[in-house]
C-alpha cells in the first residue's frame, strides 16, 4: 500500500492522525524573511543557456540535448521507457522539455538522479508543467543525504520509507504537491515531505515524512508552466540550526528554520532525483503526463529563467 493510502485508509477506520511535525514545530517564517525573491542568478542568462558556467551552479540541464539523460547519473525504474523530449512551447525553455507519461497498468512514471559534490547550502531549481488530465503524483523531486559519493555509502539516503534515520545514514527532503486525503483537486497544493532523525512519529507508529505547509495557498494549477525552487541549509552536526525554504514563481512561500538534519559532518546533501511517479492507490487517471524544464542545482538563489 502506498505511503498515503496507507495513512489515509487509518484515519478514516482508526481515527489517526498524520504527524504534521512542519506545521506544529516550526514556524513559516516566509513574511518576514530576509531570503532573496525574485530575480536570482539565472537573470544572467536567456532561457538558462550558459547558466552551467555559473561559479555558484553545480549542475544544469535545460534538456536542449538530442540525447535523452546526458549529464545525469540514473534513469529510474522504466529505463526511459516513459521519457521523452518534447517542445515547451515557452520563450524562456527553449526548444525542447523533459515529458514524463505515466501509464496505469504499464509504468509508474519515472525520472534522474544525480549525484554532486555537496555545500553548506544548496538550491534546486525546476520548471514543472502539470497536464490537464494529470492526477495526484506520488513521489516528485527529492534531495537526498547520502554517507559519500562512492560505493554502497552513495545510496544510503536512499529507501527507509516508514523508518526514522538515525542521524548518520540519511536525511532528505522533497518538494512535492500534496492532496489533503483527496481534499484539494488534483495536483494538490505544495508543501516539503522531510525525514531526518528528529521528525515526528505518525499515527499508525511509524515514521512517514514530515509535512511542512502553506496556508493560505492556491491549488496547483494546470496547464501552465512554474517556476518551482527549494533550498536546504545543512545544519551543524547535532545542532538545531538547519534550514529550508521554496519558492513559486519567485515569491517565497516557505521557509523553516532550527532543524537538526544530522548528527555528523560526513552526512551531507548530495543526491537530487527528478520525477514523477504515481501508484494506482493515489492515483486513478490511466495516463498522467507531467513536464521538467531548465533544471538548476546551484550554491546559491536561482530565480526565474530570463524572458525577453
Amino acid at each position: 500500500m502506498s505511503r498515503r493510502a496507507f495513512h489515509l485508509s487509518l484515519l478514516l477506520v482508526l481515527g489517526a492522525t498524520l504527524s504534521l511535525a512542519g506545521v506544529e514545530r516550526f514556524s513559516n517564517l516566509a513574511t518576514n524573511s530576509q531570503l532573496p525573491q525574485g530575480k536570482g542568478l539565472a537573470v544572467q542568462f536567456k532561457a538558462d543557456n550558459g547558466i552551467a558556467a555559473h561559479p555558484a551552479v553545480i549542475f544544469a540541464d535545460n534538456f536542449e540535448n538530442s540525447e535523452l539523460g546526458t549529464g545525469w547519473d540514473e534513469k529510474g525504474r522504466t529505463k526511459g521507457r516513459a521519457l521523452s523530449l518534447a517542445p515547451p512551447n515557452d520563450e524562456a525553455l527553449g526548444k525542447q522539455c523533459l515529458r514524463v507519461e505515466a501509464r496505469l497498468g504499464e509504468n509508474t512514471g519515472d525520472g534522474f538522479t544525480k549525484w554532486f559534490e555537496p555545500a553548506p547550502q544548496i538550491f534546486v531549481r525546476f520548471y514543472v508543467r502539470f497536464d490537464e488530465g494529470c492526477d495526484y503524483v506520488h513521489h516528485f523531486v527529492t534531495l537526498r543525504a547520502n554517507k559519500s559519493l562512492h560505493g554502497a555509502d552513495k545510496w544510503s539516503g536512499f529507501g527507509g520509507a516508514g523508518l526514522r534515520p538515525a542521524g548518520e545514514e540519511r536525511f532528505s527532503t522533497a518538494l512535492e504537491p500534496w492532496s489533503n486525503w483527496g481534499r484539494w483537486p488534483a495536483p494538490g497544493k505544495w508543501n516539503f515531505y522531510s525525514y531526518w532523525h528528529e521528525m515526528e512519529v505518525s499515527g499508525d507508529g511509524k515514521y512517514w515524512g514530515n509535512s511542512f505547509q502553506v496556508e493560505p495557498q492556491d491549488v496547483i494549477p494546470k496547464g501552465r508552466w512554474i517556476c518551482s525552487e527549494f533550498m536546504l541549509k545543512h545544519n551543524t552536526p547535532g545542532e538545531p540550526d538547519g534550514e529550508q525554504a521554496f519558492w513559486i514563481d519567485g515569491r517565497l512561500f516557505g521557509h523553516w528554520r532550527g532543524i537538526n538534519w544530522r548528527k555528523t559532518a560526513a552526512l551531507q546533501a548530495n543526491a537530487l532525483t527528478l520525477e514523477s511517479y504515481v501508484t494506482d492507490r493515489w492515483t486513478k487517471n490511466p495516463m498522467n503526463i507531467v513536464f521538467f524544464d531548465n533544471l538548476v542545482i546551484a550554491r546559491e538563489y536561482i530565480g526565474p529563467a530570463l524572458r525577453d
